[in-house]
């Protein structure tokens, strides 16, 4: 396969700072690293480590908000794995967010519940189960 894996998502946020205490006080994610823009010198991109090979990547300066509609083209959503969704559910609301949709079994048989970043973003956790299509297709293939 020529394709590795997810490298990273990129995120355009309005408040770097209530992004980072977002993703790494309240989901875990740890502060990576910072990049300035290579002509003005000015802060431009902030990357958070979220396990694995993989990275979240927040821009600054996000100005422009779009609702979310199941009509829309383009992003949906982040789903991020967690091992068990009550706990992230819990820590979760323990930090004064509230979960857009509470922990559940969907019908995929994974666990999984929603909430919503600083900038409204649509952030899905998922506890995979052991009967779920996805655990099944990484057990074939031996991970």
């Amino acid at each position: 396969m020529v394709v590795k894996g997810l490298a990273h998502t990129a995120l355009n946020v309005a408040d770097m700072e209530k992004s980072i205490a977002f993703y790494c006080g309240v989901l875990g994610f740890q502060k990576a690293f910072e990049m300035n823009h290579p002509e003005t010198g000015k802060p431009w991109i902030v990357y958070l480590y979220a396990g694995g090979g993989q990275f979240l990547e927040l821009f600054y300066g996000g100005v422009d908000y779009t609702e979310y509609k199941d009509s829309n083209i383009g992003f949906s959503h982040l789903c991020l794995e967690v091992e068990d969704i009550h706990q992230i559910a819990q820590q979760i609301t323990d930090a004064g967010w509230e979960l857009d949709k509470p922990a559940k079994l969907g019908i995929d048989g994974n666990w999984q519940c929603w909430v919503r970043d600083p900038d409204r973003n649509r952030v899905e956790l998922m506890q995979i189960g052991q009967e779920s299509p996805q655990w099944k297709f990484l057990q074939s293939i031996g991970r």
